[in-house]
C-alpha cells in the first residue's frame, strides 16, 4: 500500500475513531499532501512508509523554512510545526497498525515565538461591561440589553464566539447559572456565568416577545416569520463587530475581539488563584499545553508578590 493511501487511511481514522472536527481534518489533509508532493519528488510517487526517515523530513523542514507564497510570504515558523505534528500524528498512527516508517518521537518541532496573548487589565473589563448603556446613539433598550448580556457572558464564561452563537435559550439553565457546551472535536464541557451574566440574559429574555430558540437573535425587522428562528440568529461576524463597537466607544486604545475576552476570562482566573488543570477544563482546552501560554501573562503579578514580600528582613 502506498504512502498516499495510508494518508487517506488516516484521514478516515481520524474522522471515525478520533472524532477530530471537519477543521482538524482538513488541516491534516492539507499538511499530509503537501508533504506527499515534496517525497514524491524524492523518493518516487508510489513510495512506502519505510521510505520515511530522518533525512527525508530534514529536507523536508528546509522546503517548509524556504517555502514562498505567491506573494513572497515564508511559512510562519508555528504553521511550520503544524506540518510536522500532522506527520507526526500521521506516524503514530503507522505505529499502531505495525506498519514499519520513522518513529514519530524522533520528529523534534522547531523553535517558534510564543504566541502573544492580547487581554484586558480590570479596568478595561468595567470600561467594555458599561459601554452599551452609555451609547448615546442607540435608544434600542431591546438591543442595549442584548449586546450588555452578550459581553458579559464573553467575559464571565469564556466561550468561543461560535459556542456563544450557537447557543439556544433551552440550554442555559439562569437558576442554576450553569450550562453544557459543545465545543472543538465535538467535546462538552460545563459553563458556569457569573451573577452579572445571569442578571443580564434574564433581563434580555424578558424584552423578548419573540418564541425563538436561539438565545441571541438580531433586531427583528418586518413581518418575516418562521418557526425556530434560525434566520435571526446573530453571528458570529456580527458578534466581532459589536465588540469592535464597544471598545472603540469605551475609549479602549487595544485590538479588542471576542477571543481577547476569553483570554482575559482565563488570565482573570489565574491571576485570582485559580490552578491550571481547572483552567484547562473551563475552557475545553485538549492539551494543558495550549493552556500554559496564559502562564507567563501572569509573571507579573508573581514578580509583584516577589518584590513586595522577598527579603524584607534585611531591610
Amino acid at each position: 500500500m502506498s504512502t498516499a493511501d495510508l494518508v487517506t487511511d488516516f484521514l478516515e481514522y481520524c474522522e471515525l475513531e478520533k472524532n477530530h472536527s471537519e477543521l482538524t481534518i482538513l488541516n491534516y489533509e492539507h499538511y499530509l499532501r503537501r508533504f506527499l508532493e515534496f517525497a514524491g519528488k524524492k523518493a518516487g510517487d508510489n513510495f512506502g512508509p519505510e521510505k520515511i526517515d530522518l533525512d527525508l523530513v530534514r529536507s523536508y523542514r528546509l522546503f517548509l523554512n524556504r517555502y514562498t507564497d505567491q506573494y513572497g510570504h515564508n511559512l510562519k515558523k508555528i504553521t511550520q510545526n503544524y506540518h510536522i505534528i500532522a506527520l507526526r500524528s500521521f506516524l503514530k498512527y503507522l505505529a499502531k497498525r505495525d506498519i514499519k516508517s520513522l518513529s514519530a518521537e524522533k520528529l523534534e518541532l522547531g523553535d517558534a515565538k510564543r504566541k502573544q496573548i492580547d487581554f484586558l487589565e480590570f479596568d478595561e473589563v468595567v470600561k467594555l461591561m458599561d459601554a452599551p448603556f452609555s451609547d448615546k446613539k442607540q435608544d434600542n433598550e431591546l438591543i442595549k440589553t442584548r449586546d450588555k448580556a452578550i459581553l458579559e457572558m464573553l467575559f464571565s464564561t469564556g466561550l468561543r464566539v461560535s459556542e456563544l452563537v450557537g447557543l439556544n435559550i433551552s440550554q442555559v439553565n439562569l437558576d442554576r447559572g450553569e450550562f453544557m457546551v459543545r465545543g472543538k472535536g465535538s467535546k462538552d464541557r460545563v459553563v458556569f456565568m457569573s451573577e452579572d451574566a445571569k442578571h443580564w440574559v434574564n433581563e434580555y429574555l424578558k424584552l423578548r416577545t419573540d418564541d425563538y430558540k436561539p438565545l441571541f437573535i438580531r433586531a427583528l425587522t418586518g413581518k418575516y416569520q418562521e418557526e425556530d428562528g434560525e434566520y435571526f440568529r446573530l453571528t458570529a461576524r456580527s458578534v466581532q463587530r459589536l465588540v469592535k463597537y464597544y471598545t472603540k466607544l469605551s475609549g479602549i486604545i487595544k485590538t479588542v475581539t471576542p477571543h481577547t475576552l476569553r483570554h482575559s476570562y482565563a488570565t482573570d482566573l489565574l491571576i485570582n488563584g485559580a490552578d491550571i488543570r481547572s483552567v484547562q477544563s473551563m475552557l475545553g482546552h485538549s492539551s494543558i499545553t495550549t493552556t500554559q501560554i496564559y502562564t507567563h501573562i501572569t509573571n507579573q503579578q508573581l514578580r509583584d508578590v516577589h518584590k513586595a514580600f522577598h527579603g524584607k528582613r534585611r531591610g
